[in-house]
């Protein structure tokens, strides 16, 4: 079955399902799920019939920084293209919005990274990418 892409955030029932298919259940604080979704810059999902199979969504201020965030792909859609096709519609908002020194940064899980390589990412050997889960 094909897919189409829809410029828009999923809703949390679909954020949930999709982020619990690839492994990512414990990841977030399920009550902070509406607020952080509503606090994205943009969203795209990918749409199979009724069901959505993919997301991916932008954070950040919407003028210097942008971060990737959240783009995963039920695992048995995984490999057809889907994920590309989402970066790839995150990449035309971001191209549309940016200035000729925007920032675009993401964390890239496990496989993804040979996804992220073919849109220019790359490992900064002077740059660490650090974080932390949760208040200090």
């Amino acid at each position: 079955m094909e897919f189409r892409l829809v410029d828009r955030l999923p809703t949390v029932g679909e954020f949930v399902a999709v982020t619990s298919g690839v492994g990512w259940a414990d990841a977030y604080d399920r009550a902070a799920i509406p607020a952080s979704l509503a606090a994205s810059l943009h969203g795209v999902v990918a749409v199979e019939g009724d069901r959505v199979i993919g997301l991916g969504r932008l954070v950040g201020d919407g003028a210097i920084y942008y971060y990737l965030q959240d783009l995963a792909v039920l695992p048995e859609r995984q490999r057809r293209g889907v994920g590309a096709a989402i970066l790839g519609r995150l990449e035309e908002w971001i191209a549309a919005r940016a200035s000729s020194r925007t920032f675009v940064g993401l964390f890239a899980a496990g496989e993804s990274v040979s996804l992220y390589r073919r849109f220019g990412y790359a490992v900064h050997d002077d740059l660490t990418g650090m974080f932390r889960v949760g208040p200090r």
